[in-house]
C-alpha cells in the first residue's frame, strides 16, 4: 500500500510542473529574493524558449518562485507576476500557418490549476510579431502580463524578408 501511495503522491506533484507542449524552458539563472532560515528561498527565474514555430526568435521570461516548504513540494499557489522579452536572433523562418494567439509555451505554476502562457501574434501592418505572456487559473484569470514584439528585420545577406501576415491569421 505505501508504495501505491507514494506513486499518487509523485505524480500528483510532479504532474502540474510538466509542461504542455514538448520544449522545455532552459534556466538561464535564478536570484533569491527573500531569506528563508530553515527552507528554500524564493527566488526569480529567467528562462529562455525559442519559439517552435517561428525559427529565429527566441523569448526570456522571469517568474517568480515561492519558497519555503510548500514551494519545495509543489504546493505552493505561484505568483502571477511575470516579465517577457522576445528577439530575432537570425532570419526569420515560418514553419506553419498559424492562428492569432496561438499557444508558444505553457507550463503549469502550481498544484491547483494555475499555469502561464506564452502566445503569440502579429500585427501584418507593421510586420510585426507579438508575444504575450500571462498566467491564468481554472476559475480566476490574472491582468498580470507582459508583452514584447519582434520587428521582423533583414538578417545577414537575407534578400527577403517574411511577412508574418503571410503566415498567421
Amino acid at each position: 500500500m505505501r508504495p501505491l501511495l507514494a506513486a499518487v503522491l509523485a505524480l500528483a506533484v510532479g504532474v502540474p510542473a510538466l509542461p504542455s507542449y514538448a520544449q522545455s524552458p532552459e534556466l538561464i539563472f535564478r536570484r533569491s529574493t527573500v531569506f528563508r532560515l530553515l527552507s528554500p528561498n524564493d527566488k526569480l527565474a529567467t528562462y529562455g524558449i525559442d519559439d517552435p514555430e517561428v525559427e529565429g526568435v527566441a523569448c526570456h521570461f522571469t517568474v517568480p518562485e515561492k519558497g519555503g516548504w510548500a514551494g519545495a513540494f509543489g504546493f505552493a499557489e505561484q505568483l502571477s507576476e511575470v516579465s517577457l522579452a522576445c528577439r530575432q536572433i537570425g532570419p526569420i523562418r515560418f514553419k506553419s500557418r498559424s492562428s492569432q494567439g496561438d499557444v508558444v509555451f505553457r507550463e503549469g505554476r502550481s498544484f491547483f490549476f494555475k499555469r502561464v502562457q506564452i502566445v503569440r501574434g502579429c500585427d501584418a501592418r507593421r510586420n510585426v510579431l507579438v508575444y504575450m505572456i500571462y498566467s491564468d487559473k481554472l476559475i480566476d484569470g490574472s491582468p498580470q502580463n507582459s508583452t514584447s514584439t519582434v520587428p521582423i528585420m533583414p538578417w545577414g545577406q537575407q534578400a527577403e524578408i517574411a511577412r508574418c501576415g503571410d503566415f498567421i491569421s
